[in-house]
């Protein structure tokens, strides 16, 4: 059985609520960091974890990891991995981000360009190629992370973030972003069945993660991944995840939460956005000022992202 080691970066201080998810995944976690955790995951994991993680940003392959004090460390390091195993014949391959945190390296530009000589050298030494190479396939984006000179080299298996879940068509100013949403349900003991109410609801973000999480929906589930595309992972392996997704989901569950806002083009952007996500029927959306919120609920929770500027 195949076996992966992937690395889901995230936003400072959401660690521990994303290997939580990590762990209730069953993926074996290696390292924690700040703003990424390393983990362990058999074949499926990489469909598992687009498909399942609320809080990541990003699901990356990890291929290597070495120290590069000089640009010819990091060349002859990078060359030295196998690239064939991971990257098929044709495939593009961007060098798409680079990140140096105290290191000797940190000219990103320069580091990206060298890591993308490295690659395409390792390339044509194994498909025995003296020319250009063809770049006209899947796309297999290699990420460049170096901390304190100890460099980890990634294939991006998303795509576009997590975060863009594929309901959020239109938002208002300054939304909080999916992933963020998530993490914050995550901080409170919310269930369905008890009270939650956005007063500042906005275009509904807030709302629409907790009732994907409280009928169990997989925020992944209305979203395509690049690796989807990939001749290197079975097929089957997406179909499966993405239906057990479809099976998990609990369609006896019962329960309303409550947005408001005083802006009445953001309620229909939530009331919008709620629908293309598929919780509309659990979420009531009202124009109402913060101001002259009340309620009849001796408990209850409530969870915003008041506006600012």
């Amino acid at each position: 059985m195949k076996n992966y080691t992937l690395i889901s970066p995230c936003f400072f201080g959401m660690e521990k609520m994303l290997a939580r998810e990590i762990k209730d995944l069953g993926f074996e976690i290696i390292k924690t960091e700040d703003g990424r955790i390393t983990y362990k995951t058999g074949a499926d994991g990489i469909a598992k974890a687009n498909m399942w993680l609320r809080c990541a940003e990003r699901v990356h392959l990890k291929i290597a990891e070495f120290e590069a004090k000089t640009f010819n460390d990091l060349f002859e390091g990078t060359k030295r991995i196998n690239w064939a195993e991971y990257i098929p014949y044709g495939s593009q391959f961007p060098v798409s981000k680079a990140s140096s945190i105290k290191s000797k390296l940190y000219s990103t530009p320069d580091i990206q360009s060298i890591v993308k000589k490295a690659i395409v050298e390792s390339l044509k030494k194994s498909y025995l190629e003296d020319g250009l190479l063809k770049e006209d396939k899947e796309k297999y984006p290699i990420y460049v992370f170096i901390h304190k000179d100890k460099v980890t080299l990634s294939i991006d298996t998303t795509g576009d973030a997590l975060h863009k879940r594929g309901y959020r068509e239109k938002a208002n100013k300054a939304p909080i972003r999916e992933t963020l949403a998530a993490g914050i349900m995550y901080l409170n003991p919310w269930r369905p069945g008890r009270t939650l109410v956005d007063p500042m609801c906005g275009s509904g973000t807030i709302l629409i993660e907790a009732a994907m999480m409280g009928i169990n929906m997989a925020p992944g589930l209305n979203r395509e991944f690049i690796s989807e595309k990939w001749t290197t992972m079975d097929k089957k392996i997406w179909w499966d995840v993405r239906k057990d997704a479809y099976d998990k989901i609990d369609e006896d569950v019962q329960f309303k939460i409550y947005g408001y806002d005083i802006d009445e083009e953001a309620i229909e952007i939530a009331k919008e956005n709620a629908e293309i996500a598929g919780v509309d029927e659990y979420i009531e959306f009202n124009v109402g000022n913060a101001l002259d919120f009340k309620s009849d609920e001796e408990y209850g929770f409530i969870v915003t992202n008041p506006p600012y500027g």
